[in-house]
């Protein structure tokens, strides 16, 4: 499983690299975001076309994604998205990633603008967008689909971002894009014994579904509250080969152990539902 960091720093960058994340992460989505998450306790980032350069600039090994804004024109103070697009993929981008899209003309958009220079990744986290899965992963060009729960979740009016887990949305999107042969991943994971729900139950429901990559979230090391760098290294090294080591473990099982895992993290998140 491709596993993804968000960081702009290129310190933190090649220690996630030397500890085995596959993709650094540069998030240089800022345009709406505010007004979605506005009060709670999310990441908002407005990296830069600089913090890719200068993360590309230090990795060897690790993919760089780049999650750009919204399709938009050019805004007073802010490039168009093809001037975007065009900014990070001369800075370095091995993937470019959509975020917040609503309709199939967004997504043919995003496409043409990255015009086969870097691979493509659409953010499903509209109602709107899941939708019309159906008919997006029709569209030539598109290389992978991540679900972002996190935004889904608030749109549907939703108290966790697990429950699209325990209610079988997950489950729909992974069969329509599995279908047409994209590969996709969802959410994050925390610790594999942290979070509400256990880093461990979340990877397992990944191999169920067939997912093929996940972003390692803030909950498994906040750089930002860890300022020695041997620090950060040892956790990452640590955090990542436990990973790894489930994976391993995930590879041999039959279908019964996840399904088991399965009604276990149903129950774990409809007991956090009930106690909130």
């Amino acid at each position: 499983m491709k596993l993804m960091y968000i960081t702009k720093n290129p310190d933190i960058a090649k220690i996630a690299e030397g500890a085995g994340v596959d993709w650094i992460f540069v998030d240089m989505e800022f345009i709406g975001k505010g007004s979605r998450q506005g009060g709670l306790d999310t990441v908002q980032n407005h990296h830069t076309v600089d913090d890719v350069a200068a993360v590309k600039n230090v990795v060897n090994k690790a993919k760089v994604l780049v999650r750009v804004n919204p399709v938009h024109d050019a805004l007073p103070d802010y490039p168009s998205s093809k001037d975007e697009i065009d900014a990070v993929i001369n800075a370095g981008a091995d993937i470019i990633m959509l975020p917040f899209f609503k309709t199939i003309k967004e997504v043919e958009e995003f496409i043409r603008y990255v015009g086969g220079r870097a691979k493509t990744c659409l953010l499903v986290e509209t109602p709107d967008a899941a939708e019309i899965l159906g008919q997006i992963v029709k569209v030539p060009g598109i290389d992978m689909i991540h679900i972002g729960l996190n935004d889904m979740h608030l749109a549907l009016k939703m108290k966790f971002m697990f429950q699209l887990l325990s209610d079988g949305s997950v489950d729909k999107w992974a069969k329509i894009i599995k279908d047409e042969g994209i590969s996709f991943g969802f959410g994050g994971l925390a610790s594999l014994d942290g979070g509400i729900i256990p880093g461990r139950m979340i990877l397992k429901e990944h191999y169920r579904l067939g997912s093929q990559m996940v972003i390692v979230s803030r909950s498994f090391c906040n750089a930002d509250k860890i300022s020695d760098l041997e620090e950060i290294r040892n956790v990452f090294v640590k955090g990542i080969n436990e990973i790894r080591a489930l994976e391993q473990e995930c590879m041999h099982q039959p279908a019964e152990y996840f399904e088991k895992n399965h009604a276990a993290t149903v129950t774990a998140i409809e007991h956090f539902l009930r106690a909130n």
